[in-house]
């Protein structure tokens, strides 16, 4: 029986500089600098060749969950947490929030910056089953997007299309959502259990992947989404994480609450290419580093930080 997800939630890292916060982790930012969190408290990670050191440390007064940083300005991040609010913080001064969000009415479970550049605007999902869309330069959310019908675990903003964006769900769909219209483009019933992560496709405007509590992962075609376009098999608990690579078309990484990592081609017979077990506790974060191909970014709750490169990445560059 799969592993269900856990009562709080449990979350990413990011890479570069880094920024960790709570139970959660977000790894890689877009910036040399990168991000992860621990619970309460933003942590400031400078990665160098002799390692990492703490740059500075924000402390919040409830678990942070997730943590993205502007595609404009490298110092400028958002964070969200267990108090239904998001944090607006800047980097380069060791102060408390530039700004606090709160209108969401339960924990803030996901939060992501555009990534079309020139536009300020980050989505936010939260348990309360609302997905809200923000500018962080206006004190108050934009709009609100209702239709999932669980705790939302993942949103995520196309890489490809402005203003489209998607999201996944304990109500155990995945959805495409529109900016311009406020509503929903297209509902997929994606697995028949808690989708706890979903992911653009780099390389295809078309192509989202979706991880839950079944242990598997499916890849969606958004043009027909009757059938997934390919199914990978592997993990023996519940997906925490799903990343496609931003440097290999077919290439993804996952991790689960059986402690691993899994290095994915979908394009392949044998799609599994290699298999990370460094963790001694669920494997909650993960990320794929923007400016190198080979390098990686995973966290646990046996309360560390693996940055590494995998075998199967490295054969590939």
């Amino acid at each position: 029986t799969p592993l269900a997800p856990p009562t709080g939630p449990t979350g990413p890292t990011t890479l570069g500089r880094r920024s960790a916060g709570s139970p959660q982790y977000r790894l890689i930012g877009p910036h040399s600098p990168q991000a992860v969190r621990c619970s309460g408290t933003l942590l400031i990670l400078d990665q160098n060749e002799s390692g990492l050191r703490l740059f500075r440390s924000f402390d919040w007064n409830d678990g942070l969950f997730d943590v993205t940083w502007s595609e404009n300005n490298e110092h400028v991040l958002v964070t969200c947490s267990g108090d239904g609010s998001l944090q607006l913080w800047d980097t380069a001064r060791a102060t408390g929030p530039l700004q606090v969000f709160k209108e969401h009415t339960q924990e803030v479970y996901s939060v992501d910056w555009s990534q079309t550049r020139g536009e300020q605007l980050v989505v936010s999902g939260s348990w309360d089953q609302t997905v809200k869309l923000w500018d962080p330069t206006v004190g108050k959310s934009l709009c609100t997007f209702r239709g999932h019908e669980s705790v939302i675990y993942s949103t995520i903003w196309s890489p490809h299309i402005p203003g489209c964006f998607a999201s996944s769900s304990g109500d155990q769909t995945l959805r495409i959502w529109d900016v311009k219209t406020t509503g929903v483009r297209i509902v997929v019933p994606a697995h028949q259990a808690e989708i706890l992560s979903c992911d653009w496709c780099k390389y295809n405007e078309n192509l989202v992947v979706t991880g839950a509590v079944d242990c598997s992962l499916r890849g969606w075609d958004l043009r027909n989404v009757q059938q997934p376009v390919f199914e990978l098999l592997g993990h023996t608990y519940a997906i925490r994480r799903v990343k496609f690579s931003p440097f290999h078309a077919s290439v993804l990484a996952s991790c689960s609450y059986d402690f691993t990592v899994r290095f994915w081609n979908f394009s392949k017979p044998d799609p599994l290419l290699e298999t990370v077990e460094h963790h001694t506790e669920f494997t909650c974060g993960l990320d794929l580093s923007l400016q190198s191909p080979t390098q990686v970014a995973d966290c646990a709750w046996d309360e560390t930080i693996k940055i590494y490169d995998p075998v199967c990445l490295t054969m590939l560059a």
